[in-house]
């Protein structure tokens, strides 16, 4: 469990009186998300679905640590109607503004408190524009939904702090018809049947940022098998999807063990992957334990999203502004697997970025990778392959050992965790013994093009 982001409130009191929890937790390109005055510790959901009607009824029981004296708190909503909230038990008067639910519990709430919150609800979830106008939150497919919330939309199917700074663990219930499967992050601990409806029982024991937490549910092939080292593996693929370029049932324990024996342990204790039939949606995502893909992926694409569980959902950006920390690192895989798979070499796929005759390499000098200029560009380009870049330049400097113990001690040290390219910054220099503010300043902080060495 790690620290949440926490704001001052404009009704702090002097006199020590309990206060409000802010609204926010100062993420400049995100400056509505999350909420500050408390730590969540963990999410029970409890969820009905029905797709015809597509309409869904829930109980979230959220536990959490206050982080100060609190009066009222907020979480982040987004439609769906609330019919009741508790707080340790007692009914807590509610409001709703935009997309923040606000609760004033029956008894003040002390700093360092444990308190248990309660929240019944249900309606249409939406399905929003993300800020880089494709679809996220609650999303109809051909035979059920995909809940996807990157960076947004978790709010639009459970209320919570969602914001990457305050990660839980969580268990999720899912109840569908009996003709559908309900799939979620972790390991599934119980299929119980009553009537014409299965409630599938999921449990996540490691910490989690919300935009990687999901419920899939469809009609799909399951198939279960274990990692040589045991690890469960539970993947779903939708019938329509079948005969794709790969395997992902024999492709994915295959990466887990390649990507374990260079970024370390694999930090969770299930894997897996969620292949749908939505090929409109136009992205996959890395949502923990089972990286969805809108479609049939290529081994690439693969690589790339379970990369993303040691870097960004292991260890998670403390604000948007780092996602060069997520994207960066999962297309590096990529060129990495190219590299020992006999495809073209680190370097050659750099220099094609480079050059800008790679198929991914327009854009990248728009700005720097680790300043996104906007919540609208927090997923561009720049963010990608300029990341990349930045970590081969680091590898040509300090050498292959020293650049994937980089990465193996980056990912033990944060495991489960938060952190930021200042503390990755620091990490390099100490594991090199050299001072790198050039390599950084020029592949990382700067929107020019460098010159050619």
């Amino acid at each position: 469990m790690t620290t949440a982001c926490t704001t001052s409130s404009t009704s702090d009191r002097a006199d020590g009186a309990p206060r409000a929890g802010a609204t926010g937790v100062d993420d400049h390109l995100f400056p509505a998300l999350g909420n500050g005055g408390y730590d969540v510790a963990h999410y029970a959901l409890e969820l009905d679905y029905v797709p015809d009607d597509n309409a869904l009824e829930g109980t979230a029981v959220i536990t959490a640590r206050a982080t100060q004296d609190l009066s009222r708190f907020s979480l982040d909503l987004a439609g769906l109607r609330v019919r009741h909230a508790a707080v340790d038990g007692s009914d807590a008067r509610f409001s709703r503004k935009k997309n923040k639910l606000t609760l004033s519990p029956a008894r003040p709430i002390g700093k360092g408190e444990t308190f248990r919150t309660t929240v019944r609800y249900d309606g249409t979830p939406r399905m929003l524009t993300a800020s880089d106008g494709g679809d996220e939150g609650w999303i109809e497919t051909d035979d059920g939904v995909a809940a996807l919330g990157e960076p947004t939309g978790s709010m639009t199917w459970f209320p919570g702090n969602h914001h990457p700074s305050d990660k839980a663990t969580y268990d999720i219930d899912v109840t569908v018809p009996s003709d559908y499967t309900a799939v979620s992050n972790g390991t599934l601990r119980e299929t119980r049947q009553r009537g014409k409806r299965t409630t599938f029982r999921w449990h996540n024991p490691e910490p989690t940022a919300s935009y990687v937490a999901s419920v899939v549910t469809g009609v799909f092939d399951v198939s279960t098998t274990t990692t040589d080292d045991g690890l469960p593996v539970y993947t779903a693929v939708d019938p329509d999807e079948a005969d794709g370029p790969v395997d992902v049932h024999d492709l994915v324990p295959e990466v887990v063990d390649w990507a374990s024996d260079r970024f370390g342990p694999y930090p969770f204790s299930s894997t897996g992957a969620v292949v749908d039939h939505l090929p409109d949606l136009g992205y996959a995502l890395e949502t923990q334990t089972k990286p969805y893909f809108q479609e049939a992926p290529d081994t690439r694409l693969v690589v790339h999203e379970l990369a993303h569980q040691w870097f960004g959902n292991s260890v998670t950006p403390r604000a948007w502004q780092d996602m060069w920390l997520n994207e960066g690192f999962a297309t590096y895989a990529e060129w990495l697997w190219d590299e020992e798979h006999g495809h073209r070499s680190a370097q050659e796929t750099f220099d094609s970025f480079y050059d800008g005759t790679h198929s991914e390499s327009d854009g990248i000098w728009d700005f720097p990778a680790a300043d996104p200029p906007s919540a609208a560009r927090v997923s561009d380009r720049p963010v990608y392959g300029r990341g990349a870049m930045t970590l081969h330049q680091l590898r040509e400097t300090v050498g292959d050992r020293t650049f994937f113990g980089i990465l193996r001690t980056w990912t033990r040290e944060h495991r489960h965790g938060n952190a930021d390219t200042e503390q990755f910054i620091a990490l390099c220099e100490k594991k090199s013994g050299q001072d790198l503010t050039e390599l950084f300043d020029t592949w990382l902080f700067s929107a020019e093009k460098p010159d050619a060495d």
